[in-house]
């Protein structure tokens, strides 16, 4: 007996995918590509070699692919009926379907079918709003209102989340991003929710949807793609840190570990007895030597690490294998460039009707995305001449002009570790930097 398969393809929701009808043996299959029920010129073919007896039996995926509504199903399960076609749907062991007798079997199939359609019908609603760009189904992000096709920014609330943004660039801290905001606007936000804000594609001006979509330049942004750009690099350099040391109040802490016993060295405050004077310490926090390694002076550990900067950081970088980042950016550029043209094509095709209103949606739905992505690529890139900055940090006076929270965050965008090395009574540092960790 031989065996036909019948699908029908939305390109609305049916985008990258995969034959569902693998591991049956189909003779032929019939294949509608269609938005709208009354298309459907595949489904008239195969009722027409159905009446040469070419196939006995017919697969579909599911029940919803024979109409968008039960009196669509019905009609062609009648005319199924008519020629004697076995009707199977596309699950291992599936028998042949037939509609119950009228009574309570026949009414829940009735009734799940309708609400499978209703479900169709709501997802092809929300495919038609992505093509539109309009916003996705549900409350608007804070700092965002909700208006007819787009989200629109909230003059009340989005001074908040731009100065959360700002913090974090200023710092390079979410913690102290999220407590900030707590404390200047009572906004209470956790630590996760703040993850979510500098990484959420809505406040770039882009939406993205459910399919993982993302497409730029649909409503004002909150984070303006330079600021977008170093929001990426610190969250990508803060991964690279220990647990709750992005936001130490000790520019060294989490940087420096004993290369002797390979225990980081956190930072201590001691008092002498009877006197107000403090004195910080760098101590291993676990060193598991019995003669354990000693606590050195902080502020001796950081004017050393200034001096090595300084002497090792223009050594490196003339003998690193950096990339032409002006060549990179050109070939991106250039490539948004092409699907920008591309897409101001579009309404032109449409005009002379090469292309119908749908296709031509979908095609810059495609082309939108595309670009998000090269976009995406484009702002990884860094953003500043490493040989040009690497001078000018490279001067111990730009290091003790900063405070603690800066030296911080500049610490953390050049050195990936620094080793202490002990030889007696008498310690080294030896720098490793971020630029150089994949040679």
């Amino acid at each position: 007996m031989d065996l036909a398969a019948y699908l029908v393809l939305n390109p609305l929701l049916d985008t990258g995918l995969e034959s569902p009808f693998t591991g049956w043996p189909v003779d032929r299959l019939y294949q509608d590509v269609t938005t709208q029920p009354d298309r459907r010129p595949q489904w008239q073919k195969l009722l027409r070699d159905a009446q040469t007896h070419a196939f006995d039996r017919v697969l579909i995926r599911q029940l919803e692919d024979l109409g968008d509504s039960v009196a669509a199903v019905g009609d062609r399960l009648a005319e199924l009926e008519a020629l004697g076609i076995s009707l199977l749907i596309a699950q291992p062991g599936a028998a042949p379907l037939t509609l119950a007798p009228p009574g309570a079997k026949r009414l829940q199939q009735v009734q799940q079918l309708q609400a499978e359609q209703r479900r169709q019908r709501i997802r092809q609603g929300h495919a038609r709003n992505r093509l539109k760009t309009a916003p996705p189904p549900g409350k608007a992000p804070y700092g965002y209102r909700r208006s007819k096709n787009r989200y629109l920014v909230d003059r009340t609330t989005a001074p908040v989340v731009k100065d959360f943004f700002e913090q974090f660039l200023l710092y390079g801290s979410l913690s102290g991003a999220v407590r900030y905001v707590r404390k200047r606007y009572g906004k209470k936000i956790s630590v996760s929710t703040g993850h979510r804000w500098l990484t959420s594609p809505v406040y770039r001006g882009s939406l993205m949807y459910h399919d993982g979509q993302v497409i730029p330049n649909t409503h004002e942004a909150i984070l303006l793609p330079d600021e977008a750009a170093q929001v990426d690099r610190l969250l990508r350099r803060n991964r690279r840190l220990p647990p709750r040391t992005a936001s130490a109040p000790h520019s060294l802490t989490g940087l420096v570990v004993c290369a002797a016993c390979q225990s980081p060295l956190t930072p201590i405050r001691a008092t002498a007895p009877r006197r107000a004077k403090e004195y910080l310490y760098l101590r291993p926090a676990r060193c598991p030597q019995v003669d354990r390694c000693g606590s050195l002076l902080y502020e001796a550990v950081l004017q050393a690490t200034i001096t090595r900067i300084c002497e090792d950081l223009p050594k490196a970088v003339a003998g690193a294998a950096l990339p032409d980042l002006d060549s990179i950016k050109q070939r991106l550029t250039g490539a948004i460039a092409r699907q920008q043209e591309i897409l101001t094509q579009l309404p032109d095709l449409v005009t002379r009707q090469i292309l119908d209103q749908e296709t031509a949606e979908l095609r810059a739905y495609k082309i939108r995305a595309e670009m998000a992505e090269l976009q995406n690529q484009l702002a990884q890139l860094p953003p500043v001449n490493l040989t040009a900055i690497a001078q000018t940090v490279s001067i111990p006076q730009f290091w003790l002009d900063l405070s603690e929270a800066e030296r911080r965050f500049y610490f953390r965008e050049f050195i990936q570790q620094i080793q202490l090395h002990r030889h007696e009574d008498q310690w080294q540092l030896q720098i490793r930097f971020n630029f150089l960790q994949n040679q």
